[in-house]
Formats: C-alpha cells, sequence, structure tokens
C-alpha cells in the first residue's frame, strides 16, 4: 500500500515555486496562464482552468498554441512530483522538457472550464514518461506525452524553483 500525498489537494505550483515567472505555470508571472496543478484521489496531477476570448485561435476555440503550453507545465509538474516522490526528497527537482508532442483530437471551446489530467507512464531516476490530456464540455480535445528530465546544476534551470 502506497503512503498518502502529503500533497494531495494542493497547488504544487504555489507550494515548490512561488517565485516562478514561467508563461505556463508560474505563479508569479502576472500576464501568465496560471496553471495550478494539484494531485487527485488516484495519484494523477489534475488542474481546472478558464480560457477567455483573448486565448482564441478563432471565436469559440482555444488556440493550439496554449492548448499546447497548458498540457507541457502540467505534465512536467507530473513529472517532478513523480521524482519528489520517488526519491523520497521534500521539494520536487527542477524539471525540464526534453519533447513532447500534442495530439489535437476535436476543437477545444472556449465556452467554459478546461481540465487537464497527467498522469506516469515511465519513471526513471532523473526523467519521467508523462502521458496527458485536456478535456472541455465533457470531451477530450487533445493529448500528450512527453519526457521531461530533471536538470542538474550548471543547467540555466536549475534554480527556477
Amino acid at each position: 500500500m502506497t503512503a498518502p500525498d502529503p500533497d494531495r489537494g494542493l497547488c504544487l505550483q504555489e507550494r515548490y515555486a512561488p517565485a516562478l515567472a514561467c508563461f505556463g505555470c508560474g505563479p508569479a508571472n502576472p500576464a501568465g496562464l496560471h496553471v495550478r496543478s494539484v494531485v487527485g484521489d488516484d495519484g494523477a496531477l489534475i488542474a481546472t482552468w478558464r480560457p477567455g476570448p483573448h486565448h482564441e485561435a478563432f471565436p469559440g476555440v482555444l488556440n493550439g498554441g496554449i492548448i499546447g503550453t497548458l498540457l507541457d507545465c502540467h505534465c512536467n509538474w507530473a513529472a517532478a512530483h513523480a521524482l519528489m516522490r520517488r526519491r523520497g526528497a521534500d521539494r520536487p527537482p527542477c524539471t525540464v522538457t526534453a519533447d513532447y508532442a500534442i495530439r489535437m483530437r476535436h476543437p477545444t471551446p472556449t465556452t467554459g472550464d478546461v481540465h487537464l489530467r497527467a498522469w506516469v507512464v515511465e519513471l526513471e531516476d532523473d526523467r519521467a514518461t508523462i502521458d496527458g490530456e485536456l478535456a472541455a464540455g465533457g470531451e477530450v480535445t487533445a493529448t500528450c506525452r512527453g519526457r521531461f528530465v530533471a536538470v542538474k546544476p550548471g543547467h540555466p534551470a536549475y534554480h527556477r524553483w
């Protein structure tokens, strides 16, 4: 049996990286998207986000670049959190995207909340493969698979959170 996750229900970005300026998930970026990832009941990371008209590609449909940013940041936090748990650490390692691919399955409406979900597919010592999905209106509209790597001292992102 796995021990309960102490981060369940807490926004990981605000807890571990309150000064982060990342456009997608940084709490300190006033113009950012402010993705707020939390650990769900099943251990996957979940988030709810509300698009505005300025996030649209055309009337009523979310821009694909915004979709990619939402999934990239949310999946990156799923990787960081999984690596932290694997290591038994009290803080997540800083992780960066090694590669990721987005599949647009349907147009994503901007008339309500967007729901993100990300989970571990494979976990190694310093990297994780994560699957993610974005849903709107009860339908999965985009999916993602990405590899995220914990950076070492000397990498420009090493101290970003």
